[in-house]
């Protein structure tokens, strides 16, 4: 917990217990469906939640904003940034179901009026958001077919409306057709060398009837 107060100040009681919970919550339902690997689940702040938070430091989102998470598996980004941004409307959806049965109860047991969460191909889910976030479920360019229509026309953020895509390691092959990208590298953000490689890419998309 002290690696989200360290990074993250100003949060309510609600929100220190909410974060507080997520060990033990995600500890009981790893031991009946193995979502995050058993070396991850002992670093779950650093690894997972704090590394979700690093899309709150290039843009933090406003409320009412519509939030896809694209491959949310665990629940990751979607749930820490619901968590940090009560306001935000988040859509969590991954084709495996019993992912998103975790994510549910999850939810469910943090009281995040703000989640919604759906086992749902990327591909078929219906409406328009500001931005659609995701930790490296596939490549750049696979995402982007699988998103593109989905971006809302009105701009309401510091950040064109787009993709924030967590990834690691070198991405000047995977990004050359995407000159419009931006890369933030999070050990700008966060000094735990768990972070030295890992990055947000901001890649603005336009709005697409």
């Amino acid at each position: 917990m002290e690696k989200i107060t360290r990074y993250f100040s100003g949060l309510s009681d609600i929100q220190l217990n909410q974060f507080e919970q997520l060990e033990s919550l995600y500890k009981h339902w790893n031991a009946q469906i193995n979502v995050i690997s058993r070396k991850d689940i002992d670093e779950l702040y650093l690894r997972h939640v704090l590394h979700s938070l690093g899309i709150a430091k290039v843009q933090a989102f406003k409320p009412n904003a519509k939030v896809l998470d694209v491959g949310t598996g665990g629940g990751f980004p979607g749930i820490p940034l619901a968590i940090l941004f009560p306001e935000t409307q988040f859509y969590l959806v991954d084709s495996i179901g019993k992912k998103i049965k975790v994510v549910q109860e999850v939810v469910q047991a943090l009281a995040l009026k703000n989640v919604k969460a759906e086992h749902i191909r990327a591909e078929e889910v219906k409406g328009s958001f500001d931005f659609i976030i995701s930790r490296a479920v596939t490549n750049m360019d696979d995402f982007v077919k699988w998103t593109r229509k989905k971006i809302a026309k009105k701009q309401n953020h510091e950040l064109k409306n787009g993709i924030l895509y967590l990834k690691g390691g070198d991405l000047s092959e995977e990004l050359i057709k995407f000159p419009k990208a931006s890369l933030y590298n999070l050990s700008d953000y966060f000094m735990e060398d768990f972070f030295e490689t890992k990055k947000v890419v901001h890649l603005p998309l336009k709005y697409k009837p």
